[in-house]
């Protein structure tokens, strides 16, 4: 990456209850915590499953494929570090394994985004450190 990433990057609350997340998409993979127990795919990542309260978990790569359940156009950022990338498309995209999640929507304008349109999942390395989960429509 030639220049330095000066947007605000995620901060998890609990790192390391997350970290199976941030290392899949480091590879480039998406990668979800589901209960063995019930079967039951979630996100966000927690110690226990939000369904059956198992602590009896484990992280599986999924399919990246989704569809955007609802979204909004950010015009003005919340933080000044992003004023140059408005508008951008702020989603909630619905996995096909089922959990909902909070990401991007991008390579696409901005009058062409619908609800319910297929999306597959991109990955966006910012940092060495860094990989952020967006999604973009499907080709």
């Amino acid at each position: 990456m030639a220049t330095e990433y000066k947007k605000s990057l995620p901060r998890p609350v609990n790192y390391e209850v997350s970290k199976p997340f941030w290392e899949g998409a480091k590879r480039h993979e998406l990668t979800m915590p589901r209960c063995k127990r019930c079967g039951h795919y979630f996100f966000y990542p927690r110690e226990e499953c939000p369904d059956c309260l198992s602590m009896d978990l484990e992280w599986v790569k999924v399919s990246g494929k989704a569809r955007l359940h609802t979204f909004t156009v950010v015009t003005q950022p919340a933080n000044p570090s992003f004023r140059e990338d408005v508008p951008y498309i702020y989603a909630i995209v619905q996995l096909e394994e089922g959990p909902k999640m909070i990401s991007n929507v991008i390579g696409c304008p901005i009058e062409e985004v619908k609800i319910d349109m297929p999306l597959e999942t991109v990955f966006e390395d910012v940092t060495p450190e860094w990989t952020l989960v967006k999604f973009k429509p499907v080709s």
